[in-house]
């Protein structure tokens, strides 16, 4: 079940207010556990036992470690550790590590190994994050374990953000788990709403149109199509990832919002960034700051003996995060690519990026950025090296015309991906997400919002197109 279909918007989302809503609060935990298995089973019924099981075993893994101490409570950490990493090694790379094993056994004249493909569990490398969060935080002391079973289970499968994030650290919504009264208020409620019709606006309106193009460009030889179509291409799935991806947070933090939780932020107009380094502080934010504190820190971080030792680190991390994407070498790629930008930041590029100033360095940084969206996209390096050569070589060859309704999606995505370069842009931002509303504001935004969401469901129910990118991930 996806946010942007008529059956969530319409009958799964309603009913599901009411129940919460009506609910004492003694019971809001429930209903709200209830509805998130359900709303995981319609999608993955195969695996939501699997799912139940792993978060029952970190409960009283984690549990015994809190009691522990000394070696045996690192012995706890390392089993749920283990359990965590071993779900996602299996799920997500068993298939890539045997497609791997097989082309060099073929290289080599050795008979590949068979087995059967595994199907990949919807949102695993989301949850698997967040059950490392609860492990290590108990571990470092931030927070105490939580004392029912279902309050862990609540908050990894808390609906809202179970499939695509943003990434909730356990020590930043433990309270929230038992105690939402501060947040629970009419006011949160509407702006949750308001939040959520936004965030589906930005995907159906725009990234869903994106999207279309670019898979119709992507899906031909880039050595057939034109320069021009190239760029199209690329451009389209820009903006696609972002207004996809950011769609789904805003639809995530509003829903949270909306019962009384107070999700992380996980966009800030990255493309507006000076450079890679700020791009990846406005960039998935709950991802950089998941690898920032529980990798790079503990790696040893900025506080190493060397300049090597320091990039490595940077690069590792990376590495990481491509493949977290994606068991996939172009994901890998592209991971490597932007932490040799970030090397590049630190040797010299942020100087000669600060002396062009505000502008240039915002359309330099955005074209990295596109070059390196089509290492994302590609399903091999080959095509990936392919495409990336025809953007840059001015050659011609096929030439796709897309629609007005391209044309016109494309200039408002390009508005609004830019629009808080600008100081007035930024404030109108700020006043919309998070400035508090007067009467006359708040009957202004539910003019805007019925409009949108009156859009949103023609487009919805005219159009078969509405994937999440990283529903896969």
């Amino acid at each position: 079940m996806v946010f942007s279909s008529n059956i969530f918007i319409f009958y799964f989302l309603p009913i599901f207010l009411g129940l919460y809503f009506l609910a004492d609060k003694k019971y809001k935990n429930y209903v709200a556990l209830f509805a998130s298995v359900i709303f995981y089973a319609w999608g993955a019924p195969r695996f939501i036992f699997v799912v139940l099981g792993s978060i029952l075993a970190d409960f009283y893994l984690v549990r015994q470690m809190y009691n522990s101490e000394g070696k045996t409570k690192k012995v706890y950490l390392v089993l749920s550790v283990i359990l965590n990493i071993g779900l996602l090694a299996y799920f997500k790379y068993a298939n890539f590590f045997v497609d791997n094993l097989n082309a060099l056994l073929n290289t080599i004249g050795i008979g590949s190994i068979s087995m059967a493909k595994i199907v990949l569990p919807i949102g695993i490398s989301f949850f698997t994050f967040q059950k490392f969060t609860y492990t290590i935080d108990v571990f470092r002391g931030k927070h105490k374990p939580l004392d029912k079973v279902s309050d862990l289970f609540l908050y990894i499968l808390l609906f809202p953000q179970l499939i695509a994030g943003p990434i909730v650290r356990y020590s930043e919504i433990a309270d929230q788990l038992t105690n939402r009264e501060q947040n629970e208020n009419v006011d949160n409620r509407i702006k949750g709403f308001y939040r959520f019709i936004i965030g589906l606006a930005k995907k159906v309106l725009i990234a869903n149109v994106m999207g279309a193009e670019a898979d119709k460009i992507f899906s031909l030889d880039p050595n057939a199509i034109s320069t021009s179509t190239a760029w199209i291409g690329v451009l389209a799935y820009t903006f696609q990832i972002y207004f996809d991806f950011s769609g789904y947070s805003d639809m995530a933090i509003g829903l949270g919002k909306m019962i009384g939780f107070k999700f992380p932020e996980n966009f800030n107009n990255p493309y507006v960034s000076r450079s890679i380094s700020e791009f990846w502080r406005r960039w998935h934010m709950t991802l950089g700051r998941w690898m920032k504190d529980y990798l790079y820190i503990p790696l040893g971080g900025n506080r190493v003996n060397s300049n090597f030792r320091l990039y490595f680190n940077l690069w590792f991390v990376f590495l990481i995060s491509g493949l977290w994407h994606g068991a996939s070498w172009t994901f890998v790629a592209w991971g490597a690519f932007h932490g040799l930008f970030l090397i590049l930041d630190r040797l010299f590029l942020m100087k000669f990026l600060d002396k062009i100033g505000k502008l240039p360095s915002i359309v330099l940084t955005f074209l990295v950025t596109v070059v390196g969206w089509v290492i994302f996209r590609s399903l091999t390096m080959d095509f990936a090296a392919d495409y990336i050569a025809k953007m840059f070589t001015f050659k011609g060859g096929l030439i796709i015309e897309p629609d007005i309704e391209f044309w016109t999606i494309f200039i408002i995505a390009t508005l609004f991906s830019f629009i808080t370069a600008f100081k007035p842009g930024y404030k109108l931002e700020q006043k919309v997400f998070f400035g508090d509303y007067s009467v006359s504001g708040y009957l202004v935004m539910a003019v805007i919002v019925i409009i949108l969401l009156v859009l949103c469901a023609g487009s919805i129910t005219s159009s078969g197109f509405n994937p999440f990118i990283y529903f896969r991930f």
